[in-house]
């Protein structure tokens, strides 16, 4: 096997151009990674209201944002109301399980709009889903995590932001989101041009998003908005993987374990059969309360219907 060069499908949410990454023909989850999009760049006008995502339902998943550039104000069902600004992470966890689920809005403020006095007129930012692990009962919950752990490997900044990782020089970091599976997630960006090392676990899938610039690596080359999909045995070492990068390059690293059980996705749901997508849909779009109410006035969006011949 060797590294699968991935493209984006590009789309619009909520007004922001956005490349989606996973899910991508037919390919399977990384690890519990079930969902990639990477939304903007984007710059607003002063007359601009930037992203505006109306009310809108989850299961079976966390919502893990990652912060690029820009202020985005979270609010969801629970009562959570936060707003997350570049190298900050908001994990909303849905629950597991016909019993739970979790509704939410996202839109961009600005320092007139309820965003710090230097917050930027635009937005950069990694938006990914994890499946939750069916088996187990997991509740909801929201975490804002604005502090995780960041240090230097030569001309690169890292900043880990799930999981927990050993650096080349053998230095361990742990950070502190919540997670209910074995997995990897790592901002490095290259303020300098030059090579950076990423160290592999033993039985994880992989994906290098190259959010800006582009890397050379393994003989191939991943251009902005493009992903590298791998296992460790398809790199030549399977205990590292070496990035040659020129200065304002910038990437996400992720990976995991595989999930044992099956990934259904379809809208904002993610299930491990059909009859529970099926029975989500109906539930959200007749205002059932397990997905409860959000203090806000933005359109609340209604599901699609599952399509005929949707496989489960």
């Amino acid at each position: 096997m060797t590294i699968k060069t991935l493209e984006p499908r590009l789309a619009s949410v909520g007004g922001i151009p956005i490349a989606r990454l996973l899910p991508n023909k037919g390919n399977q989850p990384i690890g519990a990674w079930c969902f990639l999009d990477h939304a903007g760049p984007a710059e607003f006008g002063d007359d601009e209201l930037g992203m505006q995502v109306g009310r809108h339902p989850h299961i079976n998943l966390q919502t893990f944002s990652w912060m690029l550039n820009g202020e985005v104000l979270h609010k969801d069902s629970l009562g959570n109301e936060q707003v997350i600004t570049k190298n900050q992470v908001n994990v909303m966890t849905a629950g597991t399980g016909l019993t739970q689920g979790i509704s939410h809005t996202e839109q961009s403020v600005f320092p007139d709009t309820g965003g710090s006095p230097d917050a930027a007129r635009g937005l950069s930012m990694v938006q990914l889903w994890i499946a939750l692990p069916t088996d187990q009962k997991i509740e909801r919950s929201f975490h804002h995590y604005p502090k995780l752990p960041t240090w230097r490997e030569g001309g690169a900044e890292m900043i880990l932001t799930t999981g927990s990782y050993v650096s080349v020089t053998g230095e361990h970091y742990q950070a502190p989101t919540i997670q209910y599976s074995k997995m990897i997630g790592m901002d490095v960006n290259f303020l300098e041009a030059g090579d950076v090392t990423l160290n592999l676990e033993p039985s994880f899938e992989y994906g290098i998003l190259v959010t800006e610039g582009h890397i050379e690596s393994e003989g191939k080359v991943c251009e902005k908005d493009q992903l590298f999909r791998f296992h460790d045995s398809d790199v030549a070492n399977n205990r590292s993987i070496k990035l040659s990068a020129k200065k304002g390059t910038r990437v996400m690293f992720i990976g995991g374990e595989p999930l044992s059980n099956q990934v259904l996705l379809w809208w904002n749901f993610v299930a491990d059969n059909k009859q529970e997508l099926e029975q989500s849909i109906i539930d959200w779009n007749n205002g059932h309360e397990r997905f409860g109410e959000v203090d806000s006035m933005m359109k609340r969006l209604p599901s699609p219907e599952l399509p005929q011949g949707f496989k489960g």
